[in-house]
């Protein structure tokens, strides 16, 4: 048999493949209690309206739907994001997916070796893209005092300098970040645009959860606070459906065109009907009264995962409280391994993603990421109960 290792590209030796994405081939997610993925609810899937507007879209548009488009997205979509968030339209982008748009973000941005700063733990689809393409990626701490967190930032990126990297951007999940569910307060993310300014890099921020809020007030985005030097990812895949695989970034318009010219590489353009689809989902009210719907749902059912972590956790657990999106993240006691424990869980009919995958720098071997919004609020009673008789 021929060995093709030889012909692989360098870069290949840079990808990991996700724990997530390998549970989902080892088991049914419908036999087990599933707390592992970041899929939202079929529930929140408005298939009669997703029914009406297509119909619409071909009685409007016709064969214009299923042709070739524009790289840069339907205007229709563009205008229609343009005027939900109060962005020029030359500053709006479409994307096959937000992940899309951390990749191509990636991709224009770092060479192999230059420096990306982001949380740590951060999200694991991201450490996946800037490793794809050999960037040295470094995780910052979170501190509650935004004088040590600037701080925290401005060490890591002396210290890269210090070795005569280059850096290049700050990757952030402000709100309900995954994994940990926390949103980041308005004062961090000023500091975090102060050191960016500082050391003249660009900051990534990353959205995907923003519009599911269940408490508390909305935080003003990175992107609001200093546009020309951010690029916010959005999506569909939380707020609409993950299917249509579509996302957008705003971001300066210079930034935007070499995303443009980048993307002519990679897909042409984001898918076309699919654009439409979305384009009159967010005009006819159709979004605003879904997200109405999906709120409600996840907000209870955070609540009862929250309920069931209090009533059922062995002492030395404890668990972030979420103000929206679709995790909380749990913190065990010092040397307990998340990673080693995965089978006996698994085997035992329950998952979950080990918190370690999202260190950049390693650690968090005491720690879990637990997922509410895939289940029924019956499914997560049972297996939260199952879990932490796991862990007594």
């Amino acid at each position: 048999m021929k060995n093709y290792t030889d012909l692989f590209s360098q870069d290949t030796f840079s990808f990991f493949r996700s724990p997530v994405r390998d549970i989902f081939k080892r088991v049914d997610l419908n036999a087990i209690y599933s707390f592992a993925g970041g899929y939202p609810s079929a529930d929140t899937f408005p298939l009669e309206d997703f029914r009406r507007i297509m119909s619409e879209v071909i009685d409007r548009v016709g064969a214009k739907a299923f042709q070739y488009g524009a790289t840069q997205g339907v205007t229709e979509l563009r205008e229609a994001l343009s005027l939900r968030y109060g962005v020029s339209l030359e500053r709006v982008q479409i994307t096959s997916s937000s992940q899309q748009g951390i990749d191509v973000c990636t991709r224009i941005l770092a060479d192999p070796g230059d420096v990306i700063l982001t949380s740590s733990p951060s999200y694991l689809g991201a450490l996946q893209s800037f490793r794809s393409y050999r960037a040295d990626v470094r995780g910052v701490a979170y501190d509650s005092d935004p004088d040590r967190f600037e701080a925290a930032y401005v060490r890591t990126a002396v210290a890269a300098l210090n070795e005569g990297k280059r850096l290049k951007f700050i990757y952030s999940i402000p709100d309900f970040q995954n994994p940990s569910g926390e949103t980041l307060p308005l004062e961090h993310r000023r500091r975090l645009v102060r050191v960016a300014r500082r050391f003249g890099m660009l900051i990534v921020e990353d959205s995907p959860y923003r519009e599911l809020r269940y408490e508390g007030e909305s935080v003003p985005t990175i992107y609001s606070i200093d546009p020309d030097i951010t690029l916010h990812l959005g999506s569909f895949s939380k707020i609409m459906a993950p299917g249509f695989r579509l996302g957008w970034i705003f971001g300066h318009p210079d930034v935007l065109d070499m995303i443009y010219v980048c993307k002519q590489s990679l897909d042409l353009c984001p898918p076309v009907f699919d654009q439409y689809v979305a384009a009159g989902f967010i005009s006819d009210g159709s979004l605003d009264r879904n997200l109405e719907k999906s709120i409600a749902l996840y907000r209870n059912k955070r609540n009862i995962m929250l309920g069931m972590l209090e009533q059922t956790m062995p002492e030395g657990v404890s668990w972030t409280h979420p103000e929206g999106g679709l995790f909380l993240f749990l913190t065990l006691p010092e040397g307990f391994d998340s990673v080693r424990f995965y089978d006996t869980a698994l085997d035992a009919g329950v998952a979950y993603v080990a918190g370690s995958f999202f260190y950049p720098d390693g650690g968090g071997h005491n720690t879990m990421r637990l997922n509410f919004s895939f289940m029924t609020a019956d499914r997560i009673r049972e297996g939260i109960r199952l879990l932490a008789s796991l862990l007594k």
